[in-house]
C-alpha cells in the first residue's frame, strides 16, 4: 500500500481542502494516509487518516516559519512514508530535503505567494516588491526540483506549467453531499447573504454602504470581522440596522441562513492576490442555488455570467452593489431562475467529485 503525508504549519487539522477534500478522498481510495498539523490537540484517526501534531504553533509568523516548520520536518522523517504533499510556502525548504533522502514530493500552492506578498499592507511597497521578488526565484528553484505540483485555481496551475509540466489545478468547489437544500422561492426573505471572513478588503464597507440604496432588505452576515477598527467603522453607518450579525456559523447553520437567501454576496476589492483568484463562498452560493453578486472580475464574469447565475458589479461602488441586490429582490422570476442555474454548474463541473479525480489520477501517476 502507498503511504502518503500531508504537511502543514499553518493551517488547521480541520481545514476543508486538507483534510476534509484531499487526505478523505486519498483514504477513501485505499491509501494508507497521515496528516500532520501543529495545533495541540493531540493525535487522532478521522475519515481513515492519521492525525499526527507536533504541538501548538508557539510565537508570531517568524516562529512559525521556523522553530514549527522545524518540528514538522522532523515528524515526516520520523513517519518515513513514499510520498509527501505539502501544503505551506514555508515548507518548501523541507520538500528538498525529502527529496534528498528519496522521496516523493508535492507542493500544493493554495495561492500565488509572490503576487500575494504585493498586497500585504503591513509591509511597505518597495520591501513587499522585494520579498517578492525573492521568493518568486526560491519557488521556481525549489518547485523545478520536486515531483509534482498542484495548483488551487487555473491562474497559479498556468504560472507553474513554466516551472513544472507535472502540474495540475485542483479547485476548491464544493462537496456534492454538503449541497444546502434549496427551499421554495417564495418562502425565502427579501435578504441576502455575505458568509465568510470579514475585512475591508473583501467589501464589507461597500457593502453596508449599499443596503443603504435597498428598500426593506436585510443583510445575513456570517463570519468573523478580522480588523477591529473596520468593525466600529461599519458599525457606525446607518444602514448597518439592516444586518442580522450572525457571527461564526457550522455548515449546518450556514446552509440555513442561504436557504432562506435571495442573494449571496463576494464583492472582493481588485487586489493583486483576489483578482485571479476562485474563493470557495461564489461556489457555496451557486450550490444554495441562489444568485451571486460578485466583483466584475474578468475570471469571475467568465463564470458568473457565462453559467447565468447571477450579477457582477464594481465592488468599489456600494450604488452598483445596491442596485443588483434590489434587482434580485425586485425580479424574483430572474433571480429564480439565475440561483438554479448555478446549482446546474455545481452539479455538473464545478464540484469536488470532478476535482477528486484529478488528485487520483495525480497520485497514479507517482506510483509508476
Amino acid at each position: 500500500m502507498i503511504t502518503i503525508t500531508h504537511l502543514t504549519s499553518a493551517h488547521q487539522r480541520y481545514d476543508t481542502r486538507i483534510f476534509i477534500k484531499m487526505c478523505s478522498s486519498l483514504a477513501e481510495h485505499g491509501y494508507d494516509v497521515s496528516l500532520v498539523a501543529a495545533d495541540g490537540l493531540g493525535n487522532e484517526v478521522k475519515n481513515g487518516v492519521n492525525i499526527v501534531d507536533v504541538g501548538v504553533k508557539s510565537g508570531g509568523r517568524l516562529s512559525r516559519m521556523t522553530k514549527t516548520v522545524n518540528k514538522v520536518f522532523k515528524k515526516a522523517v520520523e513517519l518515513d512514508v513514499d510520498i509527501y504533499h505539502l501544503h505551506d510556502p514555508e515548507l518548501l525548504p523541507i520538500g528538498l530535503k525529502l527529496k534528498k533522502l528519496g522521496k516523493k514530493v508535492i507542493f500544493d500552492s493554495h495561492e500565488d505567494v509572490p503576487k500575494q506578498m504585493l498586497g500585504k499592507p503591513y509591509l511597505n511597497a518597495p520591501l513587499r516588491r522585494l520579498i517578492g521578488a525573492v521568493f518568486g526565484m526560491y519557488e521556481s528553484y525549489a518547485c523545478v526540483k520536486l515531483d509534482a505540483i498542484i495548483a488551487a485555481t487555473p491562474y497559479i496551475r498556468d504560472k507553474f506549467l513554466k516551472i513544472n509540466l507535472n502540474t495540475v489545478d485542483i479547485n476548491n468547489f464544493p462537496l456534492l453531499e454538503e449541497l444546502a437544500n434549496t427551499s421554495e422561492w417564495e418562502k425565502k426573505q427579501n435578504e441576502v447573504a455575505y458568509v465568510g471572513g470579514i475585512s475591508k478588503i473583501r467589501g464589507i464597507e461597500e457593502i453596508i454602504q449599499a443596503l443603504g440604496y435597498t428598500n426593506e432588505i436585510r443583510l445575513n452576515l456570517a463570519g468573523k470581522f478580522s480588523e477591529a477598527s473596520v468593525e466600529v467603522n461599519v458599525k457606525n453607518y446607518a444602514a448597518w440596522s439592516k444586518v442580522n450579525e450572525l457571527g461564526f456559523l457550522n455548515r449546518g447553520q450556514i446552509n440555513t441562513v442561504l436557504a432562506k437567501s435571495k442573494a449571496g454576496l463576494v464583492t472582493l476589492h481588485p487586489v493583486i492576490n483576489y483578482i485571479d483568484a476562485l474563493p470557495v463562498k461564489m461556489f457555496e452560493y451557486m450550490a444554495a442555488g441562489i444568485p451571486v453578486i460578485a466583483s466584475n472580475f474578468p475570471l469571475w464574469r467568465e463564470i458568473i455570467e457565462g453559467n447565468e447565475c447571477g450579477l457582477c458589479v464594481d465592488p468599489l461602488n456600494p450604488k452598483a452593489i445596491g442596485e443588483a441586490i434590489q434587482y434580485l429582490i425586485d425580479n424574483p422570476a430572474q433571480a429564480e431562475r439565475m440561483g438554479g442555474n448555478g446549482r446546474k454548474a455545481v452539479e455538473g463541473k464545478f464540484n469536488w467529485p470532478v476535482e477528486e479525480e484529478k488528485l487520483l489520477d495525480l497520485y497514479k501517476g507517482l506510483k509508476k
